[in-house]
Order: structure tokens, then C-alpha cells, then sequence
């Protein structure tokens, strides 16, 4: 009988659709190539036939393409945390992993999450779980942030917990181009088209607890070809993030910027070494509006607020995209599906995607090649917590 996966190979040389698969994955952003990576990375070149289906091969309106790039262990969530460790760690031993020309351009500045005095004592208590599992991370009082930012209007901040070491930011379309790129040395192909449905199989031999008796049907095939495993809207929901590009014209502040989230949620950070900065926010609600609109009626009264020197801004360019939101409890949705036991998940990061993508990519190929976690355990992002409703 004829080796089936050469078959596929032949067939894929040719510019053949291909027929088979032993995984098929749905979408090729960040997270996506980030799994096909890991399976490769895993079993080999020649060991299992992985596929990558994604519909918009330019990456045009992706959510890692429109990402700042924010690389930050400043969460309330033990794996959140330890996925921004590791991600820290990977884009540290890129070049080990991937070759020479591998580079994200990395910009350690840290991040720096201000609170006012509502939310002083959760950022403390956050700042005690960050720092127990190894990020280093400093409360500063509203004093010592006017000594260390003197370009910083403190007058309603509290606290402020800032990033030592780790934290920055990074090129996000760089990242997605190389953990792609090291997929496809590894034998990984990708195609382009859209997932529309999927065909399933009568399996008599499975015997699963715990629901009614009947029949169970397993995932056999994916027809045509994907985005959204994730499709339902009470759970998972597009939302905004706009994002302006500006130029400081008068003394800018210093080079020593961090990533710096205000308490209403704008964030900006420098771009480049001199005036030029990039700011936005994800709205609560989803808008609209347009772009420069937005940027001009919500962003900027805020950002002229935090920073004096920013009254003198120029806006240069603005846009805004989406990215999938897990409105239950904004974390990412991780593991088997409930029913198909052979459906994986990993999708809704609610904007942190970029950053926990290597993580991520590496736990969904220990589930499938060793059938459970052994690094980082995401039980608790499992989609069993909307079933039983628990956050």
C-alpha cells in the first residue's frame, strides 16, 4: 500500500490541494504557526503531516499584524504570567532556535501599569504574584514616579508597578514571519482557503462517560477550507483597538519611556529614538467611529492629561482592527473541545495573543502528542469553565 503521507508530499510539490492530513490547523496568525511550529519541532521533518489553512495569505487584516507588541508578565493570572515569562524567554533564544537572521527587534523599556487609589491595592496584590513566580517588578509610590518620570502628571496616580526586566515590547509581523518561516523548514505546509464545515464519523469503538447514552461521532474530515473554531458570539466577540502613530514638537519625553498603561486604558510607548510615539486603546464598548475621530475625540485628551509635553502633539497617521475578545473572562481559551475529542481550541486572547503565542503553540502540541500539559498547565483556560460557568 502506498505511503500515504509521500503521496501528500508529491502531490504538494506539484501545487496540489492536499487530500490528507494528520493535523489540520485552522488559521495561520501568531497562535497557528506558533502550533504547527511546536508539532513539527516535536516529531521532525518527516514525522506527522501537519497543514495550515489560512484565508488572507497577506496577513492584511490580522490581529499579530496590528498588535503593538507589548511583551508584559504584569497579569493577575499565574499562567498568564508564566506565559509572558516564556515568551521573554523565547524571543531571548530566537536566534538559537531559528538562525542568525532571526530578529524581532526586541526593546527592553519595561512596562510601567499606573493605578489610582481605587486600584492601588490590586496592582500590589498583582506585584506579589508577578514577583513570586520571577518577573521583576517594582511598586513605585506617586513620588517616585515623579523622580523617575519627572515628564509623568502623577497628581491623580496612586501607584505605579513597573517592569524591570523581560517586559518591552517587540516587532509582532517580525515574530509571526519567523515562527512561520520555521514551520515551513520543518515540513509544514500552508494553504490558503477558509474552513466552511466539517464531516464526522460514526465511531463505535469509543465509549464516553458522563453524557447520554447514543452513539459518538468523531471529527473526520475538514470541508474546504477555516477562521473562527470559535464562533460563538455570547462567548467570543470581535473588538476594536485603535491605534494612532504622533509626533512629540515639543521636548519630548526621555529616552527611558516604558510601555506606560494609563488607569483608563490608553497606552503608548515610543517608536523609534527621537519625538515619534504610538498610543491607543480598546474601548469597553465596540465604536465605530473612525480612526482619526476616535483618536482625536477619546485618545488624545487623555494622553495630553498623562503627559503635559503631549499638548503639542501631531497626530501622523491612525487606524484601527480587530481581535477576538473572550467576553466571559478575558483570558484565552485553551484544550480539547467538550465533545470532539479530537478539536482543539486555542483561540479569544483578548489581545495578549503576540506575547503568549509560543507558549501557547508549545501546550496545544503537548496535549496532542503527549495528552496533557508538561510545562505550563492551562487547565484553567479549558472551555469546560463556560459549561459549569466558572470564570
Amino acid at each position: 500500500e502506498p505511503d500515504v503521507n509521500n503521496m501528500e508530499k508529491q502531490r504538494a510539490l506539484m501545487g496540489l490541494f492536499p487530500r490528507h492530513a494528520d493535523i489540520v490547523i485552522i488559521g495561520g496568525g501568531a497562535i497557528g504557526s506558533s502550533i504547527a511550529y511546536w508539532l513539527k519541532e516535536k516529531t521532525s521533518r518527516e514525522g506527522i503531516r501537519v497543514i495550515v489553512i489560512e484565508k488572507d495569505m497577506t496577513y492584511s487584516k490580522c490581529s499579530t499584524r496590528l498588535s503593538m507588541g507589548g511583551l508584559s508578565q504584569q497579569f493577575s493570572l499565574p499562567e498568564n504570567i508564566q506565559m509572558s515569562l516564556y515568551g521573554a524567554e523565547f524571543l531571548r533564544t530566537l536566534k538559537k532556535r531559528f538562525g542568525h537572521g532571526a530578529d524581532v527587534h526586541f526593546t527592553p523599556q519595561g512596562y510601567l501599569v499606573l493605578a489610582d487609589e481605587e486600584r492601588a491595592q490590586k496592582l500590589i496584590d498583582n506585584n506579589m504574584l508577578q514577583r513570586e513566580l520571577g518577573a521583576v517588578n517594582r511598586i513605585l509610590t506617586r513620588n517616585q514616579l515623579k523622580s523617575r518620570f519627572p515628564w509623568l502628571n502623577t497628581t491623580d496616580i496612586e501607584l505605579g508597578s513597573l517592569g524591570l526586566e523581560r517586559e518591552g515590547w517587540f516587532d509582532p509581523w517580525a515574530l509571526l514571519t519567523v515562527l512561520r518561516a520555521g514551520a515551513v523548514d520543518l515540513g509544514t505546509q500552508y494553504i490558503n482557503g477558509e474552513v466552511v464545515d466539517f464531516t464526522f464519523q460514526l465511531r463505535e469503538d469509543f465509549v464516553v462517560e458522563g453524557i447520554e447514552e447514543g452513539s459518538y461521532e468523531a471529527l473526520q474530515e475538514v470541508v474546504q477550507l477555516v477562521l473562527n473554531l470559535l464562533n460563538w458570539q455570547s462567548l467570543q466577540k470581535l473588538e476594536n483597538r485603535y491605534v494612532c502613530r504622533f509626533e512629540c514638537t515639543e521636548t519630548p519625553p526621555g529616552i527611558n519611556v516604558p510601555m506606560t498603561v494609563d488607569c483608563s486604558g490608553v497606552y503608548f510607548r515610543r517608536d523609534g529614538l527621537g519625538g515619534s510615539f504610538i498610543g491607543g486603546l480598546s474601548p469597553l464598548e465596540n465604536s465605530e467611529i473612525a480612526a482619526d475621530i476616535y483618536t482625536h475625540q477619546e485618545i488624545l485628551p487623555i494622553l495630553e492629561n498623562r503627559v503635559p509635553a503631549f499638548k503639542s502633539l501631531k497626530i501622523k497617521n491612525s487606524w484601527h482592527g480587530t481581535y477576538e475578545n473572550n467576553s466571559f473572562d478575558d483570558n484565552g481559551i485553551v484544550g480539547p473541545h467538550p465533545y470532539y475529542h479530537n478539536l482543539y481550541l486555542a483561540t479569544g486572547f483578548s489581545g495578549h495573543g503576540i506575547q503568549q503565542a509560543p507558549a501557547v503553540g508549545r501546550a496545544v502540541a503537548e496535549l496532542i502528542l503527549d495528552g496533557d500539559f508538561k510545562t505550563i498547565d492551562l487547565t484553567r483556560f479549558g472551555f469546560d469553565r463556560f459549561i459549569v460557568n466558572k470564570p
